[in-house]
């Protein structure tokens, strides 16, 4: 993860969304960020400086005039640190910082930074709307601070409107992209997740466990290492990546019939769907009733095409990546795949092993190439999507 031993300063100002900043800072911690925290007076009324040291297991700063063995925290805290986020930032707090006003250790450090600094705005609309709020936050854009654009909704004033801060996971994707060098941009990906269904009647159909979260995975990725990103799936069982286009399929051959259209203009394809690989040779058109006397209901079933085979005959100079998703000799039938179906690379994962199956957040693979085989141990999604999206480096 791009995030491990990053060094984040957390700045927080006195609003109801603080509690969005306490679950910010649990998820940069779950990925191995170092987070420092830094509180006005007016934050401490919300959340106690204590609920901060105990989620960063680091000291919490409130005291301008503190200094600790020659550490002076507004000048080195920032010093130390790779990005300075301030959530949430309040019109008090923005104004000061428009106009260079230093009065508290917050306002103090936001003027004395030594590193890339972010806000984001939380406050009542009519504040939010204000023309002295808006004229500030143009000022800080014009100095190179990121503003992180509040959302519409309902606010805790009960009124709707512009000024509510983004959810914890949206500000951790923010930090995220920041973080994850665009070695992919100038890149076209084409990449399918989850499974397909063949459908036996209007309500019933054929389908795998597939939860799609390795293909979303490897397009939330792609997406933040700078690609442009086609993602093709099924239904999935995760959110999907801000940013993207995506198409919606259900069968195998829609799946087929969307990659058709879209591979020409991509520079690689990432196969990481689950198709159903066979459909019922009849559709009943309405829905099927039980039998009620103890006969047996049989289906004949048909092979759905082979989207893999089928689209080798289309490719020009396109890179193509394949799973092997087995339950049994695993590398023997990854290495026919690789072959038959004319890869350059091709992704065997076991979903028998604990820790790889198709709905947990972690998996096992091993990379096959034509130059050699890499195995990996067990890692999460996005770090495995990582491992692929290298091959395109």
């Amino acid at each position: 993860m791009s995030l491990s031993g990053k060094r984040v300063l957390l700045g927080v100002s006195g609003g109801i969304a603080i509690y969005k900043t306490l679950e910010l800072l649990s998820r940069l911690n779950r990925v191995g960020a170092d987070t420092t925290v830094v509180m006005t007076r007016g934050a401490a009324e919300f959340v106690t400086p204590l609920a901060f040291q105990t989620m960063s297991r680091r000291h919490v700063y409130t005291d301008l005039f503190s200094d600790e063995d020659g550490f002076i925290p507004h000048i080195d805290l920032t010093r130390e640190a790779d990005l300075f986020l301030i959530a949430p930032a309040t019109a008090n707090v923005i104004a000061k910082m428009a106009q260079g006003l230093a009065d508290d250790l917050l306002s103090s450090t936001a003027l004395a930074a030594h590193c890339p600094v972010m806000v984001s705005p939380a406050m009542n609309v009519v504040m939010y709307q204000n023309p002295a709020t808006q004229a500030n936050l143009a000022l800080l854009r014009e100095r190179g601070i990121r503003v992180i654009e509040p959302e519409s909704g309902w606010l805790a004033c009960a009124e709707m409107g512009e000024g509510r801060m983004p959810e914890a996971a949206e500000l951790f994707d923010v930090i995220e992209d920041f973080f994850t060098e665009k070695d992919l941009r100038g890149k076209r990906l084409l990449v399918t997740a989850g499974p397909t269904k063949e459908r036996l009647d209007p309500v019933r159909f054929l389908t795998n466990d597939s939860s799609g979260k390795q293909g979303v995975a490897i397009a939330k990725r792609a997406k933040l290492r700078g690609a442009d990103v086609c993602l093709v799936h099924g239904d999935v069982s995760v959110p999907l990546p801000k940013g993207i286009e995506t198409r919606v399929v259900e069968s195998t051959e829609d799946m087929l019939d969307a990659l058709k259209q879209a591979l020409p203009d991509a520079d690689a394809l990432i196969m990481a769907a689950a198709p159903a690989d066979f459909k019922p040779v009849k559709r009943a058109e309405e829905k099927m009733k039980g039998l009620d006397d103890g006969r047996v209901r049989t289906f004949d079933v048909v092979d759905t095409p082979d989207i893999l085979k089928s689209l080798s005959e289309l490719v020009t100079d396109q890179i193509m990546i394949g799973f092997a998703t087995e339950t049994e000799h695993l590398m023997e039938n990854a290495r026919e795949k690789l072959t038959k179906k004319k890869l350059d690379y091709i992704v065997a994962n076991d979903v028998t092993q604990q820790g790889a199956g198709f709905d947990v957040d972690t998996n096992i693979v091993t990379i096959l190439g034509h130059e050699g085989e890499r195995s990996y141990p067990k890692m999460s999604k996005e770090d495995v999507a990582d491992r692929i999206l290298d091959l395109l480096v």
